[in-house]
C-alpha cells in the first residue's frame, strides 16, 4: 500500500507536481464559443460524458443562438433537441428558465458572481465553479466532479463524501493559485489511470504516494465510492 506524505498540504503539492509532468496542458474537454454556450454544456454535462455533450451541442448551438432563442423555445422541441443527453426533459426546463432570468435580470449577460449564478435554475456550485473560470476567468473555489471526489479520497485528501464538504477540505490543502487546474489534472488522471472500477495502480505515477494503491495488498476494490 502506498504512503501518504507527512500532511494533507504536502500529498496535494507533490500530487500536482506529479500530474502537471504526466499531463502538462490540462484543459477542460467541453466545446463552447462564449460564455452561454459554456454554461449550457456544463448544465448537459450533469452525469453525462463531455464527449456525448459536445455531440449534442454541436447543433444545438447553431440552432439557438443567444439567451431569448432558448429562453422563447419550445420546451418539447428543446428536449428533443437534447435527448440523447441525460435527464433532458429537466434539463430542457432549467436551460429554458436559466435563459428566461439572464434575459429579464442580467440584460441577457451570463453573471459574474457565484450568487447569481447559483440563483438559476439548473446551476449549482460546481457548474458557477466551471462558467467563473472559464468564462469569466474568476476562481472562486475548486470544481469537484466525480474524478476529482473519487481521487480526491483514494489520496487520502479528503474523507468527506458531499461535494460542497470535499470542496471546502481541498480548498484548505490545495494552493489556491493551482485551484483551477487541480480539477483538470485529476479528470485526466480518473480518465487515463484512475478509473472508478479498475484503476491501474502498476502505470500510476502517484502509487507510491497512494494509501490506495492495490499494489501491496492484491485486493480489488472495485466500488471506487468506498476508497
Amino acid at each position: 500500500m502506498g504512503t501518504p506524505l507527512d500532511s494533507r498540504e504536502e500529498q496535494a503539492v507533490e500530487v500536482l507536481d506529479r500530474l502537471y509532468e504526466q499531463y502538462p496542458e490540462p484543459e477542460i474537454s467541453l466545446t463552447f464559443s462564449n460564455r452561454l454556450e459554456l454554461l449550457i454544456a456544463v448544465m448537459l454535462s450533469a452525469q453525462c460524458t463531455d464527449e456525448r455533450v459536445n455531440s449534442v451541442t454541436s447543433a444545438l448551438f447553431a440552432k439557438y443562438d443567444g439567451p431569448a432563442a432558448y429562453a422563447e423555445a419550445d420546451q418539447e422541441e428543446l428536449a428533443e433537441d437534447i435527448s440523447s443527453i441525460t435527464y433532458y426533459n429537466n434539463k430542457a426546463k432549467y436551460i429554458r428558465s436559466a435563459c428566461t432570468d439572464i434575459v429579464e435580470k442580467h440584460g441577457g449577460e451570463v453573471p459574474d458572481t457565484m450568487s447569481e449564478l447559483t440563483d438559476l435554475a439548473g446551476v449549482g456550485r460546481k457548474t458557477a465553479n466551471v462558467v467563473l473560470q472559464h468564462g469569466h476567468d474568476l476562481t472562486e473555489g475548486i470544481v469537484v466532479d466525480t474524478h476529482v471526489q473519487r481521487i480526491s479520497r483514494r489520496l487520502g485528501l479528503t474523507t468527506e463524501r458531499r461535494p460542497e464538504a470535499i470542496e471546502a477540505d481541498l480548498m484548505g490543502i490545495v494552493p489556491e493559485s493551482e485551484w483551477k487546474e487541480y480539477t483538470h489534472l485529476l479528470i485526466s488522471h480518473g480518465r487515463e489511470t484512475c478509473t472508478a472500477r479498475n484503476p491501474d495502480c502498476k502505470t500510476c505515477v502517484l502509487e507510491d504516494i497512494c494509501p490506495s494503491s492495490k499494489l501491496d495488498h492484491g485486493v480489488d476494490l472495485a466500488d471506487g465510492s468506498e476508497w
